[in-house]
């Protein structure tokens, strides 16, 4: 499989890349725990059908020293105890800010309620910030479908 365009060899793309990196450099240095925002990552990406946000984070995750268990659980995060209150809050925001189109109203005040409950405002916002990043990485993507497989943790810097 190849992918339908060159996000570094296109001009466009390239440039475009280069300033989603530089926004999401907002919310790798936030007080947001670094293993949540992983958790994020692959959740939403695996919603979207990402296989190769999916592969990249599970793989910088697994890096990072996340366990096999909760990797392989976050799919199925409601049934599964190794998650804290903390990181089911910030995966259900996840869900909820990524399936926008299938709730109607979108994010609700109860999941938005408590997330607050866990994390502060700056913590919320670097949330915001990371789920909307994703969405878009996600969704890049799926359109021209990027082959999912080869990542090596570390091979973007």
């Amino acid at each position: 499989m190849e992918a339908r365009l060159d996000l570094f060899a296109n001009p466009v793309l390239a440039k475009f890349m280069r300033s989603i990196n530089a926004a999401g450099r907002a919310v790798t240095g936030s007080a947001l725990p670094a293993a949540t925002q992983e958790l994020v990552k692959i959740r939403a990406s695996q919603i979207n059908g990402c296989g190769f946000c999916t592969d990249m984070h599970s793989k910088d995750a697994a890096h990072a020293g996340e366990t096999s268990v909760r990797l392989n659980l976050i799919a199925a995060w409601r049934e599964a105890t190794v998650f804290t209150d903390a990181e089911r809050a910030a995966l259900e925001l996840t869900e909820q800010g990524t399936r926008i189109a299938d709730a109607a109203g979108g994010v609700g005040d109860e999941v938005w309620a408590n997330a607050a409950k866990h994390y502060d405002e700056e913590q919320l916002a670097a949330l915001v910030a990371l789920i909307a990043a994703i969405n878009t990485y996600n969704r890049l993507n799926v359109l021209i479908r990027q082959p999912a497989g080869s990542y090596e943790p570390g091979m973007f810097g």
